[in-house]
């Protein structure tokens, strides 16, 4: 298939939707169509910052006995979705996965050893450690990021407030901060069974990032973009990262130099820890 061309983000036009029907027609199956839309999702940095994120899909494949069998294809670690091909994602037994999801408790040693057995090739890339958050999630494609704009509601000042400004009620659940983990997977699955409505496209995780699914490849990155660019418009509306320059004056004054020691600790203890001016 033909390589994914790179994007430079784009602020003055906010979030862009890169879907292409003649480029998508060269990804047929369900999991071509995951390759695809991943490497849409990390051509752009605001998205998806140093390959981070992950995304996945849900299939249905005959084993070694022909037996039919659900299968959960998930970003492998190490890999980069900018560049990612099928063979980077992780083929895991859902049925497998579901049943880790039920445990009481998994510490991160077990865990990865039972994704690990999950695996219907083991040669493939070690599953990505939110994998069983992955198969909980009812749909079968799932895109998660981090990106920019989502995570500037989520890390602010009443955050979760500010998110459910943007996306009211029933259109994103909001998940209070969990490390990522078997704790994360138990957090969510409780909330899925209460809170999910036929309105739900995603998760905002709080001082983590985005979640959304759909039916197909395309429904999953529309509600990704859709939702990430309604967060950059609340916020270029609340005019946050408006930088104005202060009018240069030349020279510097020995009121303006006495004044840096004052600056210099005011900004540190916004900071909480040491700051250099210069």
């Amino acid at each position: 298939p033909p390589a994914i061309r790179s994007f430079a983000p784009c602020h003055r036009c906010g979030m862009e939707n890169r879907w292409n029907e003649d480029q998508a027609a060269h990804f047929p199956t369900a999991l071509a169509q995951r390759v695809y839309t991943s490497r849409l999702q990390g051509a752009d940095p605001s998205l998806v910052l140093h390959g981070g994120g992950n995304t996945s899909v849900k299939v249905t494949e005959p084993n070694v006995f022909g037996v039919d069998e659900e299968i959960l294809y998930v970003k492998g670690s190490g890999w980069d979705i900018a560049t990612i091909e099928a063979a980077g994602f992780a083929p895991c037994r859902m049925e497998h996965l579901l049943k880790l999801a039920q445990l009481d408790r998994l510490s991160d040693t077990d865990m990865a050893r039972e994704l690990q057995l999950s695996l219907k090739n083991p040669a493939a890339p070690a599953p990505s450690v939110e994998a069983i958050l992955h198969a909980i999630l009812p749909h079968p494609f799932v895109d998660h990021t981090h990106a920019d704009a989502i995570v500037t509601l989520t890390n602010s000042i009443h955050g979760e407030r500010l998110v459910r400004e943007v996306f009211g009620a029933d259109e994103m659940i909001v998940v209070p901060y969990v490390m990522p983990g078997f704790r994360l997977v138990r957090a969510i699955a409780a909330l899925l069974e209460t809170q999910i409505t036929p309105r739900t496209i995603g998760l905002i995780l709080m001082n983590h990032g985005i979640f959304t699914f759909g039916p197909t490849a395309k429904t999953s990155y529309d509600r990704m973009i859709e939702a990430v660019a309604k967060a950059e418009a609340f916020r270029e509306a609340r005019g946050a990262g408006r930088l104005v320059e202060a009018p240069q004056e030349k020279g510097t004054s020995r009121e303006a130099i006495r004044g840096l020691p004052t600056l210099r600790r005011a900004v540190s203890d916004a900071a909480g820890f040491p700051m250099i001016v210069s």
